[in-house]
């Protein structure tokens, strides 16, 4: 998986370089998350400005960093989602667990 990641204000911020999240990729996306947290890293930004289809895999990965983000006494938030990954969120209710935002300065502003 194409992921870039750089920190700033000791938020790092996940960029998800791909055009789809699903099954042959997400698992990987959840494995940087669990490595950043277990790191001591306490706050991520994941940045799906790229991303234009995610499925059940796709959003179970970020449930899963989500509840990592908890158990490490971090925060994961989202930012830059395409209209259909953002309908996504809705269909299943994730946007009312998940803090979105509309771009990654809006996001970072509010760690």
């Amino acid at each position: 998986m194409n992921l870039n990641i750089e920190t700033r204000n000791e938020v790092i911020v996940i960029y998800v370089k791909e055009e789809r999240l699903d099954a042959h990729n997400s698992g990987d996306l959840k494995s940087e998350m669990q490595r950043l947290f277990e790191e001591g890293k306490k706050n991520i930004l994941v940045d799906l400005h790229d991303v234009r289809f995610i499925d059940s895999s796709g959003l179970g990965a970020l449930v899963s960093g989500f509840k990592n983000a908890i158990s490490h006494q971090g925060n994961l938030k989202l930012a830059t989602l395409q209209t259909q990954v953002k309908s996504m969120f809705e269909l299943t209710r994730l946007h009312r667990v998940f803090e979105i935002f509309p771009s990654t300065a809006e996001a970072l502003e509010n760690f």
